[in-house]
């Protein structure tokens, strides 16, 4: 008798030593191992680590992540999300991008500004070190120049609406064809952020920088921008800070009929209308807890510790949709009531909507 014996191949070898693997490490994989010792590696979910945290102003620090290698780049003006693990919660929140996007480095920056109550802001500025694991989504959003820029700019930033902003002009600072100007409020000149750059940059001539403290000169409203640029009806627009402002702005632009200049970025959908308030079930993490009828299911949920899922949270990105089980629930932008019973299969935005009752989110 003849016996022949068969060579394993590289693909079966390569699959008994996974199989090994993984009667080893059970009940965790090897992929769980491999997320502990290299967690930016090609393959695994999109994460960053922090490399570093430098200092804006007194409650503002740009934060630089090395984003992991799925990362595709971003264009400026562009945010991200980024998930963060706070005591123990994960914890999603969207900033703009303010880095170069041609670093040699490949690292990416968020400028964050702490504001009251702010689980992730106060995180990233008064506790985030060096070394941190970070999640990341790849960039999105619209608030960006066209390819071919026009010749007349205006950016009008309020606080930290100067963000995405100055993510823009760190790409266009080499452009000496473009005439730029650029309005910037913020309570005292210690409270602006970026100032130090963008004076250098005015010094050089890239830009025109008007300051507005608003501590002394008040706040700035359509009047006072047409005095400070005399030539606004000329100028394209992006602007970005609190709603106020951008409505006024955009009212303007649309009776002045130049609304197609004007490009606005908003961090938080505005609550114009509210719902009832009510006992707010979250069925999957057995949690139950009261909300208020202006506060969005998002935020009730986060305050409840439960791992909720969001993105830009004003209703742009889609990315805090989940299934409505059962109970009623408003749009806090406009109103309008979704009511849903056990089967029908509605799914709602959780950061522009809220409780209109009793409700049952499935998450």
């Amino acid at each position: 008798m003849t016996t022949t014996s068969v060579r394993p191949t590289a693909a079966g070898l390569r699959r008994r030593v996974l199989e090994l693997a993984e009667r080893i490490t059970t009940p965790l994989l090897p992929g769980d191992y491999l997320d502990l010792v290299a967690p930016l590696r090609s393959g695994a979910p999109l994460r960053g680590r922090i490399t570093a945290v430098h200092p804006e102003t007194r409650d503002c620090v740009t934060v630089t992540i090395k984003p992991g290698s799925g990362w595709q780049s971003h264009i400026p003006g562009q945010y991200a999300r980024i998930g963060i693990d706070v005591d123990g919660v994960r914890q999603w929140r969207t900033y703009s991008l303010t880095s170069h996007t041609d670093r040699p480095d490949g690292h990416i920056a968020i400028t964050v500004k702490a504001v009251a109550d702010g689980t992730v802001s106060n995180y990233l500025v008064r506790r985030a070190t060096v070394g941190t694991l970070v999640h990341l989504d790849q960039a999105a959003g619209d608030f960006v120049l066209p390819t071919a820029a026009p010749d007349k700019l205006l950016f009008v930033a309020a606080g930290s609406g100067v963000t995405p902003i100055m993510g823009i002009l760190r790409n266009l600072a080499d452009s000496r064809d473009t005439d730029a100007v650029v309005v910037h409020c913020a309570p005292t000149p210690d409270d602006m952020i970026f100032a130090g750059e963008l004076r250098e940059l005015a010094a050089r001539g890239r830009i025109r920088l008007i300051e507005v403290h608003t501590a002394t000169d008040g706040r700035l409203d359509v009047t006072r921008l047409q005095e400070l640029v005399g030539d606004l009806t000329g100028r394209h627009t992006w602007a970005c800070g609190p709603a106020g402002l951008l409505d006024a702005l955009q009212q303007h632009w649309t009776k002045s009929g130049m609304a197609d200049r004007l490009h606005t970025e908003r961090f938080r959908a505005e609550i114009l209308a509210t719902g009832d308030g009510g006992t707010v079930t979250f069925s999957k993490s057995g949690t139950t807890t009261e909300a208020a009828g202006d506060q969005t299911l998002l935020d009730t949920g986060e305050a409840a510790g439960v791992l909720m899922p969001s993105g830009c949270r004003m209703g742009v990105c889609f990315g805090c949709v989940v299934p409505l089980r059962r109970g009623a629930v408003r749009d806090v932008r406009t109103g309008d009531l979704t009511t849903a019973v056990e089967g029908d299969g509605v799914v709602i935005q959780t950061c522009i909507s809220a409780a209109a009752g009793a409700c049952d989110i499935d998450i």
